[in-house]
């Protein structure tokens, strides 16, 4: 759900100060938090991204992560009327800042398996009765030509695109929302693995690239959970790579510096026992090669 301050020219860091308090303790007479609050330069996360939030008025809270849009200074409010407020003047901070909230949003899309279709305004969700009367943020984004069918448009181009990059080993991935089976004729996906992240272990074997039924598939092999981060073993298996959203790219290494070390595992004397070890290592996840001595 998003949303916009109405406090004019109170940044996403300074909201720390201001609502780091206990309502329990009596520091705050309102019992409000929201996830995050973004502005032209940064975000700034104040709760878990799974923690119930109190940013709706409504049912919303129990089931939507809130953000803020911080909003600039200059001008002031008559109920929720922007008084004085210059769109040419605030054009460069409204652009930076719609765009870090397309940013998050797609980010967070891509971590809960989420599409466009899930984002709301608080607006919006005032008419679907799961939230209280608040008119952001119409009252802000059609001053810049936007609306939160503009916005939704391009959280969904983000995405797309986004989803096209090639992955590569290293690279860490979601399951799209969409995604039921691990690759055309495969098993389904069991509920609990769409819950993880996973990292890319292996993306061909031998230098081919791997495929089911000429659907192009890349390897994961280990499982990273999303709250927590912990990485462990995964679930070693070949999925098709339209079903993957790139969630963190593997940083390259530079190739000077780069030191390789060989286990070798067998020798054999007749080449389908040593091809055969090969198909098993594959299957487990790990590159192998074939050298005659």
């Amino acid at each position: 759900m998003v949303h916009s301050t109405a406090t004019p020219g109170v940044m996403a860091g300074d909201w720390f100060s201001r609502w780091n308090k206990s309502y329990k303790a009596k520091e705050i007479n309102r019992q409000v938090c929201v996830h995050a609050f973004l502005d032209d330069k940064e975000v700034w996360q104040y709760l878990p991204w799974n923690h119930r939030g109190w940013h709706a008025g409504g049912d919303a809270n129990n089931n939507h992560i809130g953000f803020e849009i911080c909003e600039p200074g200059g001008f002031s409010y008559l109920g929720s009327k922007m008084i004085g407020y210059d769109p040419k003047k605030h054009e460069d901070y409204f652009r930076k800042a719609f765009n870090n909230a397309v940013e998050l949003s797609a980010y967070l899309c891509k971590m809960y398996g989420l599409t466009e279709r899930d984002i709301l305004c608080h607006s919006e969700g005032a008419r679907l009765g799961i939230a209280s009367s608040h008119a952001d943020v119409m009252h802000w984004f059609p001053k810049h030509g936007e609306t939160m069918d503009t916005f939704r448009a391009a959280v969904k181009e983000k995405l797309r695109s986004e989803s096209k990059k090639v992955f590569k080993v290293g690279d860490v991935v979601s399951f799209k929302s969409t995604a039921v089976k691990y690759h055309p004729g495969g098993p389904d996906i069991p509920s609990w693995v769409k819950q993880l992240h996973h990292r890319i272990t292996q993306t061909d074997s031998n230098g081919i690239p791997v495929k089911h039924m000429e659907k192009e598939c890349v390897l994961l092999g280990r499982r990273i959970d999303i709250n927590t981060k912990e990485e462990s073993s995964g679930i070693n298996t070949w999925v098709d790579k339209d079903h993957l959203i790139l969630i963190e790219e593997t940083k390259p290494s530079a190739e000077k510096d780069k030191k390789l070390y060989c286990v070798q595992v067998g020798a054999f004397s007749k080449e389908e026992n040593a091809e055969e070890l090969m198909k098993k290592l594959s299957k487990a996840g790990f590159k192998s090669f074939l050298k005659l001595e």
